[in-house]
């Protein structure tokens, strides 16, 4: 039983012998970065129209949070419109979109919606 689930696994047109497989298996690198920088403070992320000096090059702490979420978007349609459907590109592109959404919310909500320490003073 269990070997025969992995021989169909294994010769699925989107399995481990095609880059249908690999690409979105090595996406899921991103979706575990945006995890690892959730504890990042919010002023650390970028807007996707900021532009990432290369003096100041840090990969992890400049997260374009709107393309991530909106590639993660379109691309979790596409995973599912394609034949055969590759649940592999669905669930790593739903996981980037949830992901990039939040820490677009993060930041969008550090910018417009916190009191800096003089605002509160002058109260």
């Amino acid at each position: 039983m269990g070997a025969s689930k992995l021989q169909a696994l294994w010769n699925h047109p989107a399995g481990p012998k095609t880059i249908h497989f690999w690409a979105p298996t090595f996406k899921w690198g991103l979706s575990i970065a945006n995890v690892a920088d959730f504890s990042k403070p919010p002023e650390t992320l970028s807007y996707p129209l900021q532009i990432v000096s290369v003096l100041q090059w840090r990969p992890l702490l400049r997260i374009w949070s709107a393309v991530v979420a909106c590639s993660g978007l379109i691309w979790s349609r596409y995973g599912m419109v394609i034949t055969p459907r590759n649940w592999n590109l669905f669930s790593v592109n739903l996981a980037m979109a949830g992901t990039g959404m939040y820490q677009l919310s993060r930041k969008i909500q550090h910018d417009y919606h916190s009191k800096t320490e003089a605002e509160i003073t002058n109260e």
